[in-house]
């Protein structure tokens, strides 16, 4: 029987012309009985959007028949683009031409040509699979006779009407999640049915639950799950020991956040008589205790990663496992997968080992401990850890030795910081934010699990198994186009950039030159914004941001499905010695494009989920400090007006409109605003200070106005 990439390769020659399925057998010189079975492929690469069948019954490729396949992006206002699979640019769609379709869909489009001269235009043909089939949102009742709901994202850009009969309890002004039972058409609205009140919008936690429930993340763990959960031993086998690689003699700690509760990786470093240092990094081997196919498997896949929110964790696996048996604790005896490494002074690895270990952690330290230990020279620390101190003190040596080795490769660091988000126990409000300050402890860390990464990507990729790699692709030439223009502004140049030829190490040494100027933090934001984004893939395509050419996510198994699959296979080669029969290497080539594919999805969910709690949380802090003072930096200017953001990473909007002392007229391509009569400039980077005027919680939108102006 023919293969699907033999099936689409044939519609893809340039002689092909949409041919019936008789025709089609004819062509390939296939049996007539196989005919059952391609009919078949042929229903699911339709089902799928990967071929058309005409109304003659014919079939053919999409993007030679006039026709694009892609995921919705809609606007508030009701219009869309299309974002299509292939490496294409975005199509217009009016809001007459989606037909039905409404964002996140994925759909086929037939183009219709240009728009405004600039983009192609297209309309709606088929929907191939609904992004939802439930809505979250405010329910608006309207005299008790009937009700809309105002979906919390803006982008479906239609409210869904509710009977009456189908409040199903909800009051208005309650956030409800509704299943939708009709789409909308031209001449009617979408509907929905209330399916659950999560209680008054503002009250405590309610929004948090809407932002979970808009995103299908899961709250609970099926009851099944949690069965086969209790049954994992909390202790270690003791025949397990004995095929391990016992290194529960070797000095041992884990270093986390004060608040972290699944510890998946501790390390060991010595240094060697030689000068080398011989770096032991220890992850959890949670392959073990989760079995491929399993209940446990099986959610895991679903879930794909852990999220985190600032008051609470939706884990990947129960926590009898997370924060049990799987967790690196002190003072017990954990089974692991290690990379045993021996570096030498310039950073190489020069031999390493990939085993099934036992090892036993001899302490936990926070990051903050770690810092005051090194840095700080803390003498209460150092005397409480003074058994430890020979460990650290290697550790920090080879770690600004790894760091130096990835400056000198070109390896981009961004350096913004992340929000942190206090949340009151009691209340459930947020009740301060500010920059998550990173230490030199957290960058120990990182260097060995970046080493770690590597020197595992790179033993698997020579042995050309079935892997799942860490990719991070070549910036686009457009975005790097915008970029150098961008940069061009503040007087910064990169080599290479305009050709499409740039190397990560030209990024790196522009960021460098931003070091401590005014703007160095939107610098760095809008390079960040010009990468492509990471994902996993089954090829091994280097990771550009890292100026890597091996790399892999090994070292976080409690939380990320993609280090749970490749820990199987390790354990599954060091078992049979590398070997792996041609029908496993198949289905396991399979399994891996699929895991890689979903864990991108889930993890590109959760970081919208993330996002997105982060920013109502942060105006709910901003919705008690109106009126008060802030001095920001000009972030954003678009023909509206100025993004202005604060120290504490919240980003507010001044309107062109509040700008009372002149007549502003927006100089795009310089990335500022000009007053007609003063000649007076406010540009990207320019510090101002400005007042917090309003704060509108339902659109995550913080209103500020410069002070000067009032």
């Amino acid at each position: 029987m023919i293969r699907n990439v033999e099936l689409l390769s044939l519609m893809d020659k340039k002689t092909y012309k949409p041919q019936t399925i008789d025709e089609l057998i004819k062509v390939l010189e296939l049996k007539p009985a196989v005919r059952f079975d391609l009919q078949l492929m042929l229903d699911e690469l339709e089902q799928e959007g990967q071929v058309i069948k005409t109304r003659y019954g014919r079939y053919g490729l999409p993007h030679r028949m006039n026709l694009v396949l892609g995921k919705l992006q809609g606007h508030p206002t009701g219009y869309a683009f299309l974002i299509p699979d292939r490496d294409e640019d975005d199509i217009f769609i009016s809001s007459n031409k989606l037909n039905g379709a409404m964002h996140g869909d994925k759909v086929i489009i037939r183009l219709l040509g240009p728009f405004n001269g600039k983009k192609s235009e297209g309309e709606v043909i088929r929907i191939l699979k609904r992004a939802r089939s439930k809505v979250v949102g405010r329910i608006e009742i309207i005299r008790n006779h009937h009700g809309f709901i105002v979906p919390d994202n803006k982008r479906l850009g239609r409210d869904f009407y509710v009977n009456a009969s189908d409040f199903n309890g909800a009051k208005n002004g309650d956030k409800v999640v509704a299943k939708i039972i009709s789409w909308p058409n031209k001449r009617r609205a979408p509907e929905a049915v209330v399916s659950k009140v999560l209680g008054p919008e503002g009250a405590p936690g309610v929004d948090t639950l809407s932002v979970i429930h808009q995103y299908k993340l899961p709250l609970h763990f099926p009851k099944r799950v949690l069965e086969e959960a209790e049954k994992v031993p909390q202790e270690i086998e003791a025949a397990e020991i004995s095929k391990r690689l016992d290194l529960r003699q070797q000095l041992t700690i884990t270093i986390d956040g004060a608040d972290a509760r699944d510890l998946d990786d501790a390390i060991s470093v010595v240094q060697l008589d030689n000068g080398h240092f011989s770096l032991g990094v220890h992850i959890a081997d949670v392959g073990h205790y989760v079995k491929k196919d399993s209940k446990l498997d099986q959610e895991a896949l679903k879930r794909g990663t852990s999220v985190y929110f600032p008051d609470r964790v939706l884990p990947m696996l129960p926590t009898q496992l997370s924060n049990g048996i799987c967790s690196l604790h002190p003072q017990v005896d954990r089974l692991t997968l290690s990379v045993v490494m021996e570096v030498d002074k310039a950073g190489n690895v020069r031999d390493y080992q990939i085993v099934e270990s036992i090892i036993h952690s001899n302490a936990r330290l926070t990051y903050t401990e770690v810092n005051r230990i090194l840095v700080d020279n803390d003498l209460d620390l150092r005397e409480k850890y003074q058994h430890l101190l020979a460990l650290l003190e290697a550790a920090a040596e080879l770690a600004k030795i790894l760091r130096n080795r990835r400056d000198s490769r070109g390896s981009i660091d961004f350096d913004f910081p992340e929000a942190k988000i206090k949340i009151d126990q009691h209340s459930g409000r947020p009740v301060d934010v500010k920059p998550r300050q990173r230490t030199f402890a957290d960058s120990i860390i990182e260097e060995f699990m970046l080493l770690a990464n590597e020197t595992v990507a790179s033993h698997y990729y020579w042995l050309q198994v079935p892997f799942i790699y860490r990719v991070h692709e070549e910036p686009l030439v457009e975005k790097m186009g915008d970029l150098g223009k961008f940069l061009n502004t503040f007087g910064i140049y990169i080599r290479g950039i305009h050709s499409g030829e740039v190397h990560p190490k030209a990024i790196q040494q522009a960021l460098g030159e931003v070091k401590g100027r005014k703007e160095e933090q939107l610098i760095n934001t809008v390079v960040l914004r010009s990468m492509q984004r990471a994902e996993y893939k089954p090829e091994c395509e280097g990771h550009f941001g890292l100026a890597a050419k091996y790399y892999t996510h090994f070292t976080s198994p409690i939380r990320r499905y993609p280090d749970l699959v490749i820990h199987r296979i390790i354990k599954r080669l060091i078992k049979e010695q590398g070997k792996m029969s041609e029908k496993e290497r198949i289905k396991l080539t399979d399994f891996v494009e699929y895991a890689a594919k979903t864990a991108t999805e889930r993890e590109r969910t959760a970081d919208e989920a993330e996002r997105d709690i982060n920013n109502l949380l942060k105006v709910e802090y901003m919705s008690g400090k109106i009126n008060q003072e802030y001095t920001g930096v000009i972030s954003g200017v678009v023909s509206a007006g100025l993004f202005v953001e604060l120290p504490n990473t919240v980003e507010g909007f001044v309107h062109v409109s509040s700008l009372t002392d002149d007549y502003y007229l927006l100089e795009r391509d310089k990335y500022r605003f000009i007053g007609q009569r003063t000649g007076r400039i406010f540009r990207l980077g320019d510090r101002v200070q400005i007042l917090v005027n309003s704060v509108n919680i339902e659109d995550r939108r913080v209103e500020f106005v410069l002070k000067e102006m009032l």
